[in-house]
């Protein structure tokens, strides 16, 4: 969190503004929708999986639809949800501070209302990005604010069909939640898992290596020597952190032999690629992506300076790392040019998004189409990782790959980093949210309703409840005569 003291009294002026505009929008209200009754218990209308982000802003958005009876869990103590304050180590995010994604047009919920009502607007225009941990705090408010549902310690270990259109959502801790619909806020690795080679994992003990996205003991590698694998932004942010921390040493391993340069996010915002992208054919989906794949996202600027302004910093272009053992406790690492040893080895390796891998679909996985299912694409464009994202429904619902599978299937929707190639920036990146959001929360609306669309037409043709209560002819008025 920011080292300024936050103006109390401005924030509370801020959080009745909030109040009186979500009132004039007419944000909130009783429910429409139909409760259901199971022998096992409540059972929710939409349970949503991942109390970060993409999770709070969902949640918040089905209560604006008048969609109330819901539950958001993550496995987190409250006040750690998502990656801020667990492994994420960049200094601020990477994105413009002047997004706007996730207050749905509520300009006193905008990040910009939050942090001008704490420290001032002079701070604002003179901040360059949000610092992480501010982040986190804006999220805490949004949280708080927005009075959201959110059970904590609440890790999800199995989502299987019920009877009736039903999901039963397991817990680690034995407990099992009811949900008719059910929705994968579940962040960047939420759609599969972090990627360890399998020339790590076959030849380092576990002691000696983790991934970017793990928890990393830097107080006990202080003025000690760790390699750190892949090039991308994470790997300057951990080679900063790192040093920052007292470690002694850190080299930064690339294949590439030129640093990337190329965010092609940027892009994507500049031109409304970002909204519209859904609208493209899946072929065309298929090559923008690919070539999306094909940049390694780059550190920012201020990370980048950062990291290399260190004296322990190293840089070493051209150079994948060709075989890995361990020998007298330190990891030796052989490149094309040299034979490195090291204390410890950090993999910023990225991600493979496939349903299969994720333990809590295990049920369902099989059932689920992925794009090499469904997209014929010429032999040379073929691309593994893509082929095995899931292929979802334009309100990223999962679909089915077999025909017992519409049913299992149908009331479970992918808002994470799986939804890349079907749906572009949305849950994988701040600045896709704003966009991502209606569609999803439409789409689960409109699947709760289209479920009971006989009961509520027939409830329609019945109704009969009079508004008007004119009379004519009308009545002569009290004491005067007819």
């Amino acid at each position: 969190m920011s080292d300024m003291a936050i103006d109390t009294q401005a924030l509370a002026a801020l959080e009745a503004e909030l109040a009186r505009q979500l009132a004039l929008v007419d944000s909130f209200g009783p429910d429409w929708t139909r409760p259901r009754s199971h022998p096992e218990g409540h059972v929710h209308d939409v349970v949503i999986v991942g109390g970060g982000q993409s999770g709070l802003a969902t949640a918040f958005g089905l209560k604006r639809e008048r969609i109330n009876n819901i539950l958001v869990l993550d496995e987190n103590p409250a006040g750690y949800e998502g990656p801020w304050e667990t492994y994420a180590r960049m200094i601020t995010l990477r994105t413009p501070k002047g997004l706007t994604p996730i207050d749905y047009g509520i300009p006193a919920l905008t990040p910009q209302a939050w942090y001008e009502a704490c420290f001032g607007a002079a701070a604002w225009q003179a901040l360059d990005k949000i610092p992480r941990g501010v982040w986190m705090e804006y999220l805490r408010w949004y949280r708080r604010v927005l009075n959201l549902p959110v059970r904590n310690e609440a890790k999800v270990t199995a989502i299987t069909p019920a009877a009736d259109g039903i999901y039963r959502v397991a817990l680690a801790d034995g407990d099992t939640v009811l949900a008719r619909k059910v929705v994968l806020a579940t962040g960047i690795q939420g759609g599969g898992e972090w990627h360890t080679p399998a020339m790590i994992r076959d030849n380092l003990p576990r002691t000696l290596y983790a991934h970017t996205s793990e928890p990393v003991d830097f107080a006990a590698l202080k003025g000690k020597r760790i390699g750190i694998l892949g090039g991308g932004a994470s790997a300057f942010d951990n080679a900063n952190h790192a040093l920052a921390q007292g470690v002694g040493e850190v080299h930064v391993f690339m294949r590439r032999k030129v640093l990337p340069r190329i965010n092609p996010i940027r892009f994507m915002e500049r031109v409304g690629f970002t909204a519209r992208y859904p609208a493209l054919a899946d072929a065309e989906k298929y090559r923008a992506m690919a070539a999306f794949l094909s940049h390694n996202q780059p550190p920012t600027n201020d990370t980048f300076n950062r990291a290399a302004s260190w004296p322990g910093f190293a840089l070493h272009l051209g150079s994948p790392w060709e075989s890995v053992a361990h020998e007298d406790g330190q990891v030796i690492v052989t490149t094309p040019h040299d034979r490195f040893a090291f204390d410890f080895v950090i993999l910023s390796t990225g991600l493979v998004s496939d349903p299969r891998l994720r333990p809590e679909l295990a049920a369902l996985a099989p059932h689920i189409a992925l794009w090499g299912d469904r997209v014929a694409m010429p032999e040379t464009e073929r691309n593994a990782l893509i082929d095995a994202h899931p292929y979802l429904g334009p309100a990223f619902e999962f679909l089915p790959r077999t025909p017992e599978g519409a049913a299992l299937l149908h009331g479970l929707f992918a808002f994470n980093y799986s939804a890349l190639i079907s749906l572009g920036l949305s849950a994988s990146a701040l600045s896709g949210m704003k966009n991502a959001l209606p569609r999803l929360v439409r789409g689960i609306a409109d699947q709760l309703f289209l479920d009971d669309r006989e009961a509520l037409l027939d409830q329609f043709l019945a109704y009969d409840e009079e508004e008007f209560v004119g009379q004519w002819p009308r009545p002569a008025p009290v004491g005067e005569a007819a």
